[in-house]
């Protein structure tokens, strides 16, 4: 016997909320009823990330779709935990809500932050105070080491900053990927696997910190340069297709003309 849908009079997140309770309740669906909290961190990762690949396709109704995908696992998630009485989604709210006025006394309170900088500053002492002087065991403290690796090594680089640990310009960057490549090139010729693998880590990492110096995202740019690559590299099946080859038969000179063609093409079009 079906579950009643709940009616479409109630407050639009309620009704999600009553919804997810639906999936997990008696009758419900055995796929939802199965998850757990843990079983469902991959699905927040993803989720997390079709967001922003919706956003900068610049979509409204892809991102609104997307990111009622990604509601739903805080909610999916706050239900589970209310099963044991751990906690719910309205104590997920409260916690950040009160979170909100407490990291903003500029808006909220006495204090002045007039800048971005400012309130970032601002952000991060209360953080600490909150968390207490025993949590700040050092300066790179309070970055998820599960966030991508490139977000990571720019968050890294970032704090570092703030203490000092940073060249004031961006020409000893740029002279530090420049001994970085040489070490690749000097570990290639040695053979050894896990020595290539370390100066390869200290050459991205370096690419990383050019980024952040140039004001670039490193994530965000080099998933621009991913789309680009995927798109350009349809562009060259495309070509050879048409011209009867496949990418098996056909020579490095011919996909590289293929390319060109496909990059210039790409400009053209802004």
């Amino acid at each position: 016997m079906p579950l009643p849908i709940p009616p479409d009079t109630l407050e639009p997140f309620a009704r999600l909320r009553a919804v997810v309770h639906c999936l997990r309740a008696p009758g419900g669906c055995p796929w939802d009823q199965e998850q757990t909290n843990a079983s469902l961190i991959p699905h927040i990762i993803e989720e997390a990330y079709e967001v922003a690949d919706a956003i900068r396709s610049g979509d409204p109704e892809q991102m609104a779709d997307e990111l009622g995908d990604l509601l739903l696992q805080p909610v999916l998630q706050a239900e589970i935990a209310s099963e044991t009485g751990a906690f719910d989604i309205d104590k997920v709210a409260t916690m950040i809500t009160e979170k909100l006025i407490r990291r903003h006394p500029h808006v909220f309170g006495e204090s002045t932050a007039d800048t971005s900088e400012a309130v970032l500053t601002q952000w991060d002492a209360i953080k600490q105070q909150e968390k207490g002087a025993a949590a700040r065991t050092s300066a790179l403290s309070g970055i998820s080491p599960g966030l991508p690796s490139l977000m990571l090594a720019q968050k890294l680089q970032k704090k570092a900053a703030k203490v000092g640990f940073d060249w004031p310009e961006v020409q000893p960057v740029l002279d530090k990927i420049q001994e970085e490549t040489a070490e690749v090139v000097e570990a290639m010729t040695s053979g050894d696997p896990a020595a290539l693998a370390h100066e390869v880590g200290d050459l991205l990492f370096s690419v990383v910190n050019l980024a952040r110096k140039l004001g670039v995202d490193a994530e965000t740019a080099l998933s621009a340069t991913n789309a680009r690559f995927t798109s350009r590299f349809a562009s060259v099946e495309q070509q050879l297709a048409n011209s009867g080859k496949s990418l098996q038969d056909s020579t490095l000179a011919e996909m590289d003309a293929a390319w060109d063609l496909a990059k210039a093409a790409e400009k053209k079009l802004g």
